[in-house]
């Protein structure tokens, strides 16, 4: 099975805030998190992929580049998006399928947008996909604190499915490119 590390919106104003925003969660173990699971998708040679959302940093200049502390690959794809879904309009689609890719692992932020948008859409797509558990953030919102939101969509987005395929949440020390999907078929 071919397979995809996506990591979404991991860039550098997003994740350490701004002067209207104040930085992700957990924003180091984020960091560290993301640098070990593009360690386990190089030894597993799948592509690595990063999106970035136009609307950080006004899609320009240092905060809209992915994080500086991550450790991207020379040979990492990107897509950027100006939606909340990172398969709107970016051909994030078209690479996947071009690519054969039927397992995508995703990570990065925010929680409650553009990972939960992501994960839903992928498995309308027929992609099977595992949310990195610790390996997706946010800064909350007025209703629930960081750490509950990530914990909810831990919650609501394990075992989501549409018909033929679904996401399973697993801790970025499984190993999350053995999928384990058709034991749940």
């Amino acid at each position: 099975m071919k397979q995809a590390l996506v990591v979404i919106d991991a860039q550098q104003e997003l994740i350490e805030g701004n002067d209207k925003e104040q930085a992700v969660y957990r924003k180091d173990e984020l960091l560290e998190t993301i640098n070990a699971v593009i360690e386990k998708a190089k030894e597993a040679n799948a592509p690595i992929i990063f999106v970035r959302d136009k609307d950080v940093a006004d899609g320009e200049g240092d905060g809209f580049q992915v994080h500086q502390a991550i450790q991207i690959p020379e040979t990492a794809s990107y897509f950027d998006k100006y939606a909340t879904n990172a398969f709107y309009n970016t051909g994030l689609l078209e690479y996947l399928q071009a690519n054969d890719i039927q397992h995508v692992v995703i990570m990065g932020c925010k929680t409650e947008h553009c990972i939960d948008t992501a994960v839903r859409t992928a498995t309308i797509h027929g992609l099977d996909v595992t949310l990195v558990a610790d390996g997706h953030s946010t800064n909350g919102s007025d209703y629930l604190s960081p750490e509950d939101t990530v914990a909810h969509h831990n919650n609501i987005l394990h075992g989501h499915y549409n018909v033929d395929h679904f996401s399973l949440v697993r801790s970025a020390e499984e190993a999350l490119f053995e999928p384990t999907h058709n034991r749940y078929r």
